[in-house]
């Protein structure tokens, strides 16, 4: 199955091929025996006019930070540009496209798997920090203090990252909890979530939906994956966002529904089956029931 006809997820490994397949770029990364981090300046990227990566998800967190510049990247169907001083930070499993950065751009970019904090508690990221949530704004701006911390953290993990000991991991997690806890501070409005299981079960819940929507379109289906009721999760769900469990997969089928539409050579009906197993008619009422739009006319539009 091409690209074309999906949207891929990919595992660190096949993140170098990935590129290289859709942009220009030449891989030029260090070797490292870590798969669960890696981090690298901007500057390895010669051709950066023609970085354009297709839509994809990753298994792993990631993070661009730009110290000058400017970059375009989507969150879902949300496109951001950013520039400099500030940093574009996406969850694992989020549809993400870049669409461009500038010639003259300098910076990091970073991913990592969750794993590397095997010392915290499960979901500790989503729940400590609002940037690693699925509804949460990605560009965070830095103020020039900020900014300077940010740098100096950065600096010092490529530093121990270009060393490849595995021994390291403790110290490139810690490092990274500085960074997002230096991230946190500029984010005076913050809504601080309680620490909860209601809040824990909505943030797996939202992961399941994006790993298995193509799978999975029943809450008893994903109840089952979380240990739980239906009710319960439907529950915990609406307690967190005032929306129902169904509200949200509802959301990430035409999320998946708009992307495939967009970015795919899958005709109309080949989605409906592919992504809800319906005929192409059921579809159609349904995507125009959620968006105001039939599949056609948001082809279109689009």
């Amino acid at each position: 199955m091409s690209n074309k006809e999906y949207i891929p997820t990919l595992i660190p490994s096949e993140m170098d091929r990935f590129h290289a397949d859709n942009t220009n770029w030449t891989p030029n990364i260090p070797n490292t025996t870590n798969r669960e981090y890696h981090i690298n300046k901007l500057d390895i990227i010669t051709q950066k006019s023609s970085f354009q990566v297709l839509p994809h998800r990753k298994t792993v967190h990631d993070f661009i930070f730009l110290k000058k510049g400017t970059s375009k990247r989507n969150k879902g169907l949300n496109k951001y540009e950013f520039g400099a001083s500030s940093i574009f930070l996406l969850p694992a499993y989020q549809i993400t496209q870049h669409e461009m950065i500038s010639d003259d751009a300098e910076g990091y970019y970073c991913h990592f798997d969750e794993k590397i904090f095997e010392f915290l508690p499960k979901n500790y990221l989503s729940d400590q920090f609002s940037f690693f949530q699925f509804q949460s704004s990605p560009v965070i701006q830095l103020s020039e203090e900020t900014l300077k911390n940010v740098e100096f953290i950065l600096n010092r993990l490529l530093e121990i990252y270009t060393t490849g000991d595995p021994e390291n991991k403790n110290l490139i997690a810690y490092h990274l909890l500085v960074l997002f806890e230096e991230l946190k501070k500029e984010l005076p409005f913050q809504v601080k979530k309680t620490k909860n299981s209601f809040f824990d079960i909505t943030e797996r819940y939202k992961n399941k939906l994006s790993q298995h929507i193509y799978k999975y379109q029943n809450i008893s289906d994903y109840a089952n994956l979380l240990n739980i009721t239906p009710n319960y999760l439907n529950k915990c769900v609406k307690t967190c966002t005032n929306k129902t469990a169904q509200d949200l997969l509802k959301e990430m089928i035409i999320l998946e529904a708009k992307t495939l539409l967009k970015y795919s050579d899958l005709h109309i009906s080949e989605i409906a089956i592919k992504l809800c197993d319906q005929n192409p008619s059921n579809f159609a009422r349904f995507f125009k029931k959620q968006t105001g739009l039939t599949p056609m006319e948001y082809l279109q539009k689009y």
